[in-house]
């Protein structure tokens, strides 16, 4: 049968109208037309009858056999308007609008993390990402994504997944971009022995990285692996919270310097390792509250190894089960919230009570951002703007920075 794609879903699939409802097309783009076998609400074996004008040639080889990216076959420009879609249709949801700053997006090659899937093989290993909708996993070594050190690690991978992968279970690799060398965390490997221990440590020193840590265990740190905020260093602890690009972590820590101004005193919830509070401590008073101590802990020390800071006070806190209450924001003049992709619906209840004069509220979620976004309008809170940041580029992913002030 033959359809034309209406619009995307969610995660990037072409949606069309069919005779029982819709049918979704991986791969496609709004007006164009699609010819296939309909398999329950899928399109199969399908080839493309009229292209549309903002289809483009994937930029990496790898894009058809790869999951890890859905939209290289669309425009820079279709995936921007497209993102700020999907945030202008998260407001519209809850019956808001505002006004949208021009999108920044991350550059190719820009990515400092990625998780990376492996399996240990009769000859050495496979080493890549997931195939879309598979477990079959796909070797990515000219990927567009990734920064360059962060395939310059591969080798050093592998060999970590020849000594200790596995034939018949994955293997998960998180490798980590930093000033001193790759952070790498892995999950799913053998048991730790004396014997596999010191192999490991000698396969760090190999390959010059940072940390090894294995099924949740450091068993090798040739040297603190580093990210600057600012003028500070910061040593995060493994697995902890980083923007996945330092372009996206900039554009992100300049809109927020801007919405909140010239505050002098201010509060950063679920402040991770720091990633605004260090920043914003060289011009104002923070107090950073986040809830897993070892990142709290690299935080204050961050802090308190940095000349030049205005002072920096770090507290430990579940923000979802004990949110700050009203009094704690006395004399408060800027709030910066980052919460996870859930949102903050009790600390955004609170603050919509507060007297705070500005809040930056950074998003990973238009959803949640939305949802948390009416309830400070309604406690007296005007949307000014929202900033949207693509640092996940080629996904659905979404970033943003919105500003709230009271009139």
């Amino acid at each position: 049968m033959k359809v034309t794609i209406d619009r995307l879903g969610h995660l990037g699939d072409g949606i069309a109208q069919g005779p029982l409802g819709a049918i979704f097309v991986p791969g496609m783009l709004p007006g164009e037309e699609v010819e296939g076998d309909l398999q329950g609400d899928q399109l199969a074996d399908f080839r493309i009858v009229t292209p549309s004008v903002n289809r483009v040639k994937p930029p990496c080889a790898h894009a058809k056999t790869c999951g890890g990216c859905m939209m290289q076959h669309a425009s820079d420009a279709f995936v921007a308007d497209w993102k700020l879609g999907i945030v202008k249709g998260a407001l519209a949801g809850q019956g808001l609008e505002a006004e949208f700053r021009p999108i920044i997006t991350s550059p190719p090659k820009s990515r400092r993390r990625a998780t990376i899937a492996a399996r240990r093989t009769k000859t050495g290993a496979l080493m890549g990402f997931h195939a879309r909708a598979s477990d079959m996993v796909v070797e990515v070594p000219n990927c567009q994504l990734l920064h360059p050190d962060l395939i310059a690690t591969f080798p050093g991978l592998q060999a970590l997944v020849k000594l200790g992968g596995s034939r018949t279970a994955e293997v998960s690799l998180t490798v980590t971009r930093s000033l001193s060398g790759a952070d790498v965390m892995v999950v799913g490997g053998k048991p730790l022995d004396g014997q596999l221990q010191l192999e490991l440590a000698r396969v760090t020193e190999t390959y010059g990285f940072a940390r090894l840590t294995w099924n949740g265990d450091t068993v090798a740190l040739r040297t603190a692996p580093m990210q600057r905020f600012g003028r500070a260093l910061v040593s995060p602890p493994p697995g902890a919270f980083l923007q996945a690009t330092v372009e996206g972590e900039q554009a992100l820590l300049g809109t927020v310097a801007l919405a909140i101004g010239s505050a002098k005193k201010i509060v950063d919830l679920f402040a991770g390792v720091g990633t605004f509070a260090l920043p914003l401590a060289e011009r104002a008073e923070v107090h950073a509250v986040e809830g897993e101590a070892a990142m709290t802990a690299a935080l204050a020390k961050a802090a308190n190894n940095t000349e030049g800071l205005k002072r920096v006070t770090v507290e430990t806190r579940d923000l979802f089960r004990r949110p700050l209450e009203d009094d704690e924001f006395k004399g408060v003049e800027a709030v910066v919230i980052d919460p996870p992709r859930a949102g903050a619906e009790a600390q955004m209840a609170v603050l919509a009570r507060s007297k705070v004069p500005v809040i930056a509220s950074v998003s990973c979620n238009p959803i949640s951002f939305a949802r948390d976004a009416k309830v400070l309008i309604a406690g007296g809170y005007h949307l000014d703007w929202v900033q949207v940041v693509d640092q996940f580029r080629w996904s659905a992913h979404v970033e943003l920075v919105a500003k709230f002030s009271r009139p």
